[in-house]
């Protein structure tokens, strides 16, 4: 084991699995445009006190520990979210949809499908190199050895997803999960998984061979041109023309419509452990519906529309979208569309010194794999397999 001074970002890499019990080298990716990850457990007590004894007698465990993981990055072809479980459609070069999850089996479906099934889950690494040396290695291409450590996040579900774009910063998405178990090892040639066998709370000892740190932390040839470094907010299009008719302020996509600050999607996906007696952990963590998926857009205001709240009241379901062109300009690199959306709020902001501005707020459910009407629906550039056994 190296010994360290201090551990920064560029010693530091976000790897994920395909699956709980997943071990192999092909069933694991790197995470690209990775912007901070924080991670941390709970261990949650009942003190034992009893007559004729001033301090505890024991402090025993009743409740699985509470494990965390949340991280950030910014946002690219849709690489990072199909390897995180999320359906992305895209045809690609080759004309053959591809997804992690579903393999095929649909031609479109719900962006939060994969992780409406029952599972155990998903494994999250984070590896960190020597002191003062870059994980990525600069494309040589150096396997993660003896001189690395790793801590791994054990049958990690997802709690929620969180998109931002907004003028003067790149989009970024933050990731929130919730696990089972913490592993940590200080050699990174020999890794154990740090799942657990739920139905038996037992620790599993499968052993995980993660891929080489690749020099483009993880994206490198995702689709037939050079890599993505980051979607830029001048090249961000939303489109709310749909609801123009449901909002006082115009917001029609013309030139003469509200200039759109930014825009938040947010996708929660809370879940109840569902525990039983003779096990120390939850054997099925499962979403808890309905799921409500919200978008926030916040613009300067300019001219307003002639409209009735009367009218609003009675307003049937939309569409709203959003394309993030690739750097050069001429295709999508990201493509989302909430649907069956209504608006739920509108709030204008006015004072001496600053524009007037309008904040709207949209709320959608999310539908089943096949309901193509309701949810979040989204299209990525990147069209590589993930995760190929």
């Amino acid at each position: 084991m190296a010994n360290r001074n201090r551990v920064i970002y560029q010693s530091e890499g976000l790897f994920v699995s395909a699956g709980a019990a997943s071990g192999s080298l092909v069933s694991h990716e790197q995470l690209g445009r990775v912007q901070s990850a924080n991670y941390s457990f709970t261990i949650n007590r009942q003190d034992v006190n009893q007559y004729g004894d001033l301090a505890r007698i024991d402090s025993l465990v009743l409740d699985p520990p509470t494990v965390s993981l949340d991280f950030s990055y910014y946002l690219a072809d849709g690489f990072n979210e199909r390897a995180l479980g999320f359906f992305v459609q895209n045809s690609g070069a080759d004309g053959t949809q591809r997804d992690c999850k579903f393999t095929d089996q649909y031609a479109s479906g719900n962006f939060a499908s994969g992780h409406l099934t029952a599972n155990s889950g998903v494994n999250m690494f984070i590896v960190t190199s020597p002191d003062g040396e870059d994980l990525n290695k600069a494309g040589a291409g150096e396997s993660i050895d003896a001189s690395d450590t790793v801590i791994g996040v054990g049958n990690c579900y997802l709690t929620d997803y969180s998109l931002d774009l907004s003028v003067g910063s790149l989009p970024t998405v933050s990731v929130t999960m919730e696990g089972a178990n913490m592993r940590s090892t200080s050699d990174g040639s020999t890794i154990v998984s740090p799942a657990v066998d739920q139905e038996a709370g037992t620790a599993l000892a499968t052993a995980i061979s993660l891929p080489n740190p690749t020099e483009d932390g993880g994206v490198t040839g995702q689709y037939d041109q050079a890599p993505i470094t980051a979607l830029r907010p001048g090249d961000i299009t939303v489109s709310l023309s749909n609801i123009d008719g449901d909002s006082l302020a115009t917001i029609d996509g013309t030139t003469s419509s509200a200039h759109i600050q930014s825009v938040s999607v947010s996708l929660p996906l809370s879940r109840s452990p569902i525990q039983r007696l003779g096990s120390k952990f939850p054997f099925a963590r499962d979403v808890d519906f309905p799921v409500d998926i919200s978008m926030s857009v916040s613009a300067i205001m300019n001219d307003t529309n002639t409209d009735n709240l009367v009218s609003i009241l009675d307003a049937g379901v939309q569409n709203v979208s959003f394309t993030i062109n690739d750097p050069d300009g001429s295709t999508a690199a990201i493509y989302g569309e909430l649907k069956g959306i209504k608006v739920d709020s509108q709030s204008f902001s006015s004072s001496i010194g600053s524009n007037k501005t309008v904040d709207l707020t949209f709320s959608t459910q999310v539908g089943g794999p096949q309901d193509v009407a309701n949810g979040f629906f989204m299209s990525g550039l990147g069209f590589n397999t993930v995760f190929t056994a």
